[in-house]
């Protein structure tokens, strides 16, 4: 058995069981080299609103470009020292192989064969989603199952072509995938009318009907057509760096639970719940035991916000494409979001 096989398995068991995974210098050191570097350098899509845009002045927004700037606020207690690197579906995975990047938070489902066969590890789910499918308005469809020969445009290198090709054959359908090499260009391909369909990730749908000419004039169907836990990614080789990208997320979760936010953040520092207290550093060296420091999570709260201001800004109900919680609401509330406690 190698050396990496040997770790991946023991660091798979231990992501569950809680165990304490001692790796070498030579593995662990990737906090050493973004500190020394002074950024963090994060790979991102090449544009889906919502997750990662890119303004006309070339100012990054979205719910996984705020991941990375949480987790730049944790090492440096500063929000801005990120680079982003717009990545394609194609190489986005060989990027963070090759250490082009120290982590992936790009709208990537997590799935078996990603970490197995890639020697990645996803860092847990930011977004639960599922593969949607628009249509023209006037075409006057209401269900996937009237979509028999129809032309598909999806975006190749994903999930997204293998969820089709399952979805019509377990169906006994008909399609013909038009492939494109990005969302933004399959979307184009649809506008043009070179396909009656356009698939990606429902979330990803909401943002590429507001960029049509007509967003009423385009429905999205009722029918999720796969599962798709999307979260940031990290290199196998490096235990003590995927500790620090999972509980990242766990802390913007921790926080909108026990209702820590940018707003709350004083009180919350001065709170004598035990909860809250280990939390925000006030008791226990947790942030010290992850190679942080003792305010790691007030650093992320204060720069950034947990995870409902996350969400609210970027995909509900303050930003344009307003989607429901739904699946992605906590556990307290309906839904299926959950973190491991800080203590």
């Amino acid at each position: 058995m190698s050396r990496f096989v040997s770790f991946a398995r023991t660091a798979a068991c231990c992501l569950w069981v809680g165990c304490i995974v001692h790796v070498s210098d030579a593995a662990a050191q990737t906090l050493d080299a973004v500190k020394q570097r002074g950024t963090l350098i994060c790979g991102v899509s090449q544009g889906v609103l919502g997750f990662s845009s890119r303004s006309e002045r070339g100012e990054w927004s979205g719910l996984d470009v705020d991941f990375c700037r949480a987790l730049a606020a944790a090492v440096f207690n500063d929000a801005s020292k990120v680079q982003f690197e717009p990545l394609s579906a194609t190489d986005r995975f060989t990027a963070l192989q090759s250490k082009k990047i120290d982590v992936l938070s790009r709208n990537s489902t997590w799935t078996l064969s990603r970490e197995t066969e890639l020697g990645l590890a996803f860092a847990g789910v930011t977004f639960y989603d599922g593969q949607g499918l628009m249509v023209r308005h006037a075409r006057n469809v209401s269900t996937a199952l009237d979509l028999d020969g129809s032309k598909i445009c999806v975006q190749a290198g994903t999930t997204t072509e293998l969820n089709l090709r399952d979805f019509f054959r377990a169906n006994g359908m008909k399609y013909e995938p038009i492939t494109a090499p990005s969302l933004d260009e399959a979307r184009k391909t649809y506008e043009d009318g070179r396909c009656d369909v356009l698939t990606a990730d429902a979330s990803a749908l909401h943002g590429e009907r507001l960029k049509t000419g007509k967003p009423d004039d385009h429905d999205i169907l009722p029918e999720i057509l796969s599962k798709e836990p999307l979260g940031p990614v990290v290199r196998q080789d490096d235990f003590r760096w995927f500790n620090i990208v999972k509980w990242t997320n766990f802390a913007m979760l921790d926080a909108e639970e026990l209702n820590v936010n940018s707003e709350t953040l004083n009180d919350a520092l001065k709170s004598e719940e035990p909860d809250v207290r280990r939390l925000v550093g006030a008791d226990g060296n947790f942030g010290e035991q992850l190679g942080l420091t003792k305010d790691w999570v007030v650093r992320i709260v204060r720069n950034v916000g947990n995870y409902l201001e996350i969400y609210d800004r970027n995909v509900g109900t303050k930003s344009r494409l307003k989607i429901p919680r739904g699946l992605n609401a906590l556990w307290t509330n309906g839904g299926i979001l959950y973190a491991p406690p800080v203590r």
